[in-house]
């Protein structure tokens, strides 16, 4: 999937403090990117709202906690 994302706006974790982490820009119309907060020039991955929306319940639900 393929968007502008010349309108993004990315917000990473306060939790983060000042370490790179991933951004996310949660505020285009038909999806979620997601990019590396070091790297903010580089490519970004770009997912359906609908397959975002798994991926966080997923994480919610623990399925990719380690230990």
């Amino acid at each position: 999937m393929t968007a502008d994302l010349s309108q993004a706006t990315w917000r990473k974790s306060s939790r983060s403090g000042q370490q790179n982490c991933v951004e996310v820009a949660g505020n285009l119309t038909d999806s979620v990117a997601v990019r590396d907060s070091k790297n903010r020039k580089g490519p970004a991955l770009v997912f359906t709202r609908d397959e975002w929306a798994v991926f966080v319940a997923e994480v919610k639900g623990g399925l990719f906690d380690r230990g």
